[in-house]
């Protein structure tokens, strides 16, 4: 593959750490449009992505309510390039990211994913840093994921995502890849660094997502694989819950 690509962020309060973000995108990735899709942030959000058109000329907003799935949708309708990135808000991509993922493309290559590894602040363990990594690509092979993951455009622009995926949107996405006969490849030296915002964080807002993720997850047996490691990620929020107190 050669030329730049369109990378796709969506963004609804993000700017814990959009900034960085985004400086990791421009550096590691040959951006040909950063297209932002935006939940209508109340926050900074949209003067630090103005600040990147400013530098780049860019930069393609548009603000849309609705779940992630709708989001997703709509950010691939606006991809113009043969392969393109979603890229979420709340990483940071790796060194050279984008040149050892084109490693892994080939004829039968729909999507090339690089692991996202939990960030827990005040922690530097490479113990459970490597064992991140482990349950992120065990989780990914469970349900998918689209933290930092390149795509090949002509495989999902007919994609229609159910609105209800608030969640699991991303593994929708993968099965859809699967679907048309091509592979999803886990770069084994890709990856992004994943800083959870602070309202991930509290004990109300993980109910909620676990409660939703379980209502949808009972609609497909291989995502609700993904259950048995919610045990690794209580002690994760309680290790978290430790260091930052």
């Amino acid at each position: 593959m050669k030329g730049k690509v369109d990378v796709v962020v969506l963004t609804k309060n993000s700017e814990y750490l959009l900034e960085n973000c985004l400086t990791s995108v421009y550096k590691n990735v040959p951006v040909n449009r950063l297209i932002v899709i935006d939940g209508f942030s109340s926050d900074r959000t949209m003067e630090i992505v103005d600040t990147f058109n400013e530098k780049y000329g860019n930069v393609k907003i548009i603000r849309k309510r609705g779940t992630r799935a709708k989001a997703r949708e709509r950010g691939i309708r606006e991809v113009e390039t043969e392969w393109f990135m979603f890229v979420d808000s709340d990483v940071v991509l790796c060194r050279g990211w984008f040149n050892k993922a084109r490693k892994y493309l080939g004829k039968n290559v729909g999507a090339v994913w690089g692991l996202n590894l939990d960030v827990i602040p005040k922690t530097k363990s490479g113990f459970l840093f490597k064992l991140l990594g482990l349950v992120a690509l065990k989780c990914f092979k469970a349900r998918g994921g689209t933290h930092d993951i390149l795509i090949r455009t002509s495989l999902v622009k007919d994609i229609k995502i159910p609105s209800r995926f608030h969640v699991f949107e991303d593994s929708y996405i993968i099965d859809w890849i699967r679907k048309k006969g091509y592979n999803v490849i886990v770069g084994e030296d890709v990856y992004c660094l994943h800083f959870k915002p602070p309202e991930d964080w509290h004990l109300k807002n993980n109910v909620e997502l676990i409660s939703l993720e379980f209502k949808l997850g009972l609609m497909n047996f291989r995502r609700l694989r993904y259950f048995f490691y919610y045990p690794f990620f209580a002690l994760y929020w309680l290790i978290h819950k430790l260091r930052n107190r």
